[in-house]
């Protein structure tokens, strides 16, 4: 079966700063802020949700169906994905825009300050989800407000199953918006937040919302995650992971998990242990695509985590 991944791509620009924001700035003097962070470690990392779940579904042995709208700036990312066999022929690039990008500055203290710049993301609406495209499964994953909006909608009027992950674009849409998503959608994931979130805009709970879904996701960091399916709720424990480095992109990570048990007919506890299972192979390495474990680990280190597999 063919998993479509729509979403972001994405560049990804760390800086850190060796000493604490709070030092250089004054309380009083907000007003007038202008001031300059010396950061003498950088580093660039690619990243975007739908860059990394296709990632993460590419050392799961699929071959993903990549679609995203990216900038005149795309070619290192084309040259990463070429390299990992991973198909770049749905991506549109936009002329006179670039590439979604986020400028990251970290401190001592781990505080920080981020500048987003979405670029070509917002054009996500000019991309089209057509049947020639011979999709099985797709996500819906964080992009335009308008491209999010329309890939929803012709999933469904293709009879493309889906899995909505409105992620840090969930403050984007109203209430209503996001009630159509859940009638449209056959899952639906979120984290803690954006759960709590999604319950407010809509004025509904997850386990009501869970009703009109296959299956509604909810991952609780180091607490693990829940599936609501079929009326049940099902608990999904966390795997140890070798180091706790950096949890960017391991929702991602988690998703590609759950794309692959949906995929393949799984029951849903095997389909989200698979999801806490790549969520740690991937904290245990710094930036959401430096986690390199074989298909062949990944099944042995499911094995050992769960004493069964469904591999």
């Amino acid at each position: 079966m063919k998993i479509l991944v729509t979403g972001s791509m994405a560049y990804d620009t760390i800086m850190v700063f060796p000493d604490r924001f709070r030092n250089h700035l004054l309380p009083g003097e907000l007003h007038i802020l202008n001031v300059c962070f010396l950061t003498p470690e950088m580093r660039r990392e690619f990243g975007g949700t739908a860059g990394n779940i296709a990632y993460n579904l590419k050392l799961l042995g699929e071959d993903p169906l990549l679609m995203a709208t990216v900038g005149e700036d795309i070619q290192p990312y084309l040259y990463r994905l070429e390299r990992l066999g991973i198909g770049a022929g749905l991506l549109k690039q936009i002329p006179g825009q670039f590439t979604a990008q986020a400028f990251i500055t970290t401190d001592l203290d781990d505080n920080q300050i981020t500048a987003f710049h979405p670029g070509a993301m917002n054009h996500a609406h000019e991309n089209e989800i057509a049947g020639r495209l011979g999709a099985g499964l797709a996500i819906i994953g964080p992009d335009g407000k308008e491209g999010m909006l329309a890939h929803s909608r012709q999933c469904a009027a293709h009879g493309i199953p889906f899995l909505f992950d409105p992620g840090q674009g969930l403050p984007m849409f109203s209430g209503e918006e996001l009630l159509e998503m859940v009638r449209l959608a056959d899952y639906l994931a979120v984290n803690d937040y954006e759960g709590k979130l999604l319950e407010e805009k809509t004025g509904r709970g997850l386990e009501e919302l869970a009703r009109e879904l296959k299956a509604l996701v909810a991952t609780q960091g180091a607490h693990g995650s829940v599936i609501y399916a079929g009326g049940k709720r099902i608990e999904i424990p966390v795997v140890e992971a070798e180091a706790v480095v950096d949890p960017t992109g391991c929702g991602d990570a988690y998703r590609a998990g759950l794309l692959y048990g949906i995929a393949r007919g799984w029951d849903w506890e095997s389909t989200g242990r698979l999801g806490s299972l790549m969520g740690s192979l991937k904290i245990a390495r710094r930036g959401p695509q430096n986690h390199k474990p074989a298909r062949a680990e990944i099944v042995a280190r499911y094995q050992k985590a769960f004493g069964s597999s469904p591999f």
